[in-house]
Order: C-alpha cells, then sequence, then structure tokens
C-alpha cells in the first residue's frame, strides 16, 4: 500500500462514516476534506473538521503509520504545527503538538472496505506501464471519455503555462512570444531547446529590420546558433561569415552565440536537421514577418496548411548541412509538420491568450482545430487503440498522450478516472 490510497480515500471520504471518532475517543465530523497539497507541508490544506463538536479550519497530514509522523521529522518542522488531524492506516503510536498536547488521529483500516484496497492493489501489482490494461474493458465509456477531457484540458493548460512563461520574460511581448514557441517547435523534440536559445538570442524586432534580405536573416541565425564554424566552405558560407560579422557588432551580439555541439544531428532524418529547420524558420520570417496574429485569427486548419508551405532558401534546397551539395532536392515542410505546428505551437499560443484575456472563445477555437487535425500516431496512441480506444484525431491522440505520459507512467491510478472507477468497482 502507498500514501496514495490514502489520499484517495480522505478525498472522496470512502470510508465508513457513521459515528465517526478519533483514536482517543472524540466524536469527528468532516465538513470538507481540503485541497490535496503536492509541494512540500502537509498533504491536505484549509480542510473543515469538527472535533469534539468544535468547528477547527486548517491542515491534515496523512501516514501509513501514526510514527511515520517521527521518521519524517514532522515534530522539528514548524509546517506541521498546524495540522488539526492526522489521519493514518495504522494508529501504532500517540503523536503530540509542541506544546505537548495530543494531535487527533483517525485510523483508517478499521472503518475501510477491504474490497477497495484488494482493488487497488490487484489494479498495480502488475508490469505493464498502462496498469490497467487488464481490465480496461470493464470502465464505461462515460468514464474513459471523461478522463480523456481531462487529460487533453491538463495538458493545453501545461503548456499554455509555457507560453505564459516566456510572455513574462519578453515583458508581454505577444509577438516576440510567438516566434519562439514557434522555433522551440521548430526543433521538434530534439532540438527544441537549442532553437528556443536561439529565438531568445536572435530577437524577432531585429530580424524584421532585414526582411528584405533573406540571407542576412540566415547569417544572423546560423551565425549565433554556432553552425558557422565550419571547415566547409563556399560562396554561401562566405557570404553568410561577413553578414554575420556585420550583424554581430550592429546588435551586439556576440554574447549569446551558441556552440555547434549544442546540435544534435544524431539518428535524424536529413529533412529534420536543425540546418533545414534554421533555414526554413529565415524563410518564415523573410516571407511572414510577424506570426502573432497570423496564429491568432486562424479559422481552419486547411487554409493554415496552405499559407504555411513556405519554401526554404535555394541553398537549402540542395544542402542538408552546410558545404554539402546533396543529389536529391531537400524537401520543404510537409503537411504533417505543418499540422505538428499547429498542435504545438497555434493551439497552445491560443489557450494562453485565452486565460489572458479571459476569453473562453480562443479556448474554444484550440480545441476546434484539434478536431480538425488528425490523430498523431506513434507507439503511444498504438498502445490506446489495442485496448480498444477509437482515436480519430488530434484532439484524441493528444488526450492519450497525456494520459500515459502524467498518469500511467507515474502510477497515478487514484488520480485517473479510469484508475478510480476500477478501485471502487463491486
Amino acid at each position: 500500500m502507498t500514501e496514495d490510497f490514502l489520499y484517495f480515500l480522505w478525498q472522496y471520504q470512502y470510508f465508513d462514516k457513521n459515528n465517526l471518532k478519533t483514536t482517543s475517543g472524540e466524536s469527528l465530523q468532516v465538513v470538507s476534506v481540503g485541497q490535496r497539497n503536492t509541494n512540500a507541508g502537509p498533504d491536505f490544506s484549509n480542510a473543515r473538521l469538527l472535533i469534539g463538536g468544535l468547528e477547527w479550519v486548517g491542515n491534515v497530514e496523512m501516514h501509513l503509520k501514526a510514527s511515520d509522523w517521527h521518521a519524517h521529522t514532522h515534530t522539528q518542522d514548524r509546517a506541521y504545527d498546524s495540522v488539526l488531524l492526522h489521519v493514518v492506516w495504522e494508529a501504532d503510536a500517540n503523536i503530540n503538538r509542541p506544546d505537548g498536547s495530543a494531535l487527533p488521529a483517525l485510523e483508517l483500516k478499521p472503518i475501510t472496505d477491504f474490497s477497495l484496497l484488494k482493488n487497488y492493489t490487484q489494479l498495480i501489482d502488475n508490469q505493464s506501464i498502462v496498469l490497467c490494461k487488464s481490465q480496461f474493458e470493464n470502465v464505461s465509456v462515460i468514464q474513459k471519455i471523461s478522463m480523456l477531457d481531462r487529460s487533453l484540458m491538463q495538458r493545453l493548460e501545461r503548456k499554455a503555462e509555457f507560453v505564459h512563461g516566456l510572455l513574462r520574460q519578453n515583458q508581454n511581448d505577444w509577438e516576440e512570444t510567438a516566434y519562439q514557441v514557434l522555433a522551440h517547435n521548430f526543433g521538434f523534440k530534439i532540438n527544441a531547446e537549442p532553437m528556443l536559445r536561439l529565438a531568445q538570442n536572435v530577437k524577432l524586432k531585429i530580424l524584421q529590420k532585414h526582411r528584405d534580405n533573406q540571407t542576412q536573416i540566415e547569417a544572423a541565425l546560423f551565425g549565433q546558433a554556432g553552425l558557422l564554424n565550419t571547415e566547409e566552405n563556399d560562396d554561401y558560407i562566405e557570404i553568410l561569415r561577413r553578414e554575420n560579422d556585420f550583424l554581430t557588432v550592429k546588435y551586439d551580439l556576440q554574447n549569446g552565440r551558441m556552440n555547434a555541439h549544442e546540435w544534435k544531428f544524431l539518428r535524424l532524418r536529413p529533412a529534420n536537421f536543425p540546418t533545414v529547420r534554421i533555414a526554413q524558420l529565415a524563410a518564415l520570417i523573410q516571407q511572414k514577418g510577424s506570426f502573432f496574429s497570423w496564429f491568432i485569427d486562424i479559422q481552419n486548419v486547411s487554409d493554415f496548411i496552405k499559407s504555411f508551405q513556405i519554401k526554404q532558401s535555394d541553398y537549402w534546397q540542395k544542402h542538408y548541412v552546410l558545404g554539402k551539395l546533396t543529389d536529391g532536392k531537400v524537401p520543404s515542410l510537409g503537411k504533417s509538420s505543418i499540422e505538428n505546428v499547429v498542435i504545438n505551437t497555434v493551439v497552445p499560443l491560443l489557450v494562453a491568450y485565452s486565460q489572458h484575456r479571459d476569453n473562453r472563445d480562443y479556448l474554444d477555437k484550440a480545441i476546434e482545430l484539434l478536431e480538425q487535425l488528425p490523430a498523431e500516431h506513434n507507439n503511444i496512441t498504438d498502445q490506446w487503440q489495442e485496448l480498444g480506444l477509437e482515436i480519430k484525431t488530434a484532439f484524441d491522440s493528444q488526450a492519450t498522450i497525456e494520459l500515459y505520459n502524467n498518469f500511467c507512467v507515474h502510477k497515478k491510478c487514484l488520480s485517473c478516472n479510469i484508475g478510480t472507477a476500477l478501485v471502487r468497482a463491486k
């Protein structure tokens, strides 16, 4: 058993509450269980309890054994002085507050239906990452759909918080923020962080001043990326170096320059090389200039895909890396890559802007875009489809990815509607 099981019992009050008493015999009534605290300090805050007929508001702490209070050194931590009730599975010790008074305790073991514990043990004691795999078909469709909806909203809120973090760094400049989120997305996971640092080092407002010269945009980006320090040489590389020297002095860029080793090429398809992605980003900057209003005003996915089909410069249609001519033509951004931009750039920006403006319309638009897009296909979505889930749109695939990565992998079954339905099953 884990303390998660105790949190589950307390939060949903899955124990016999008739004639509820503390271990010392005082009457106990739970008016409000409080809010789960996932940070340091007591497990639940702002609980409302009636103990011995008196109403108290404060914190609740939980342990498998009462003696764990000492094992976890709570006696020396002033954050636990405000605990009103010690909820334990087994009351193997009496705990006193710093002033010597007894800390009221509730022992759950004698008042809990053991079928809950049996179901919980059966759920977590298997080797599958998706712990409910063997029982998944026993869960109602409503429970599954409600959990997918919840997972998707959690994913959207987490991605929106990433946008808000950048927005704060950019002093509420939405245009610069949209550019940085796009650059991060262009890194396609493995180079996402280097691409973000590049965009933060070379501000969009600088590049916008050189929209009439795509070579200068490329020079600023490739130079700041540290990719011009190569032994390869050709006329284009020489031009980039000269232009970069000029721009570095003009905009005082030397301090933020990255190193070539920060970029990952290994096991990437050539079309996903960071050099190609930087060139494509440069082309977008040159042809579009700004991004925020373009993303926020998107009406449907098909029109956006058409407007996003932009080719990189001639050099980067013939090179995957600097100085090495390729036999075939380097492809521009494909349809699936543009759909990925909608999912991981446009949608998070819409959700963040919805929160910023307190306007639900932008959130609704974000969800609508996900419903217009086809589902992503990967090993995670394949697992859910094998369990019978229909994954038709990006709404579905994003929800199942979140469910897997942030619930299943971390065995948070008791925070999941599907898991709690199985634990409660009779």
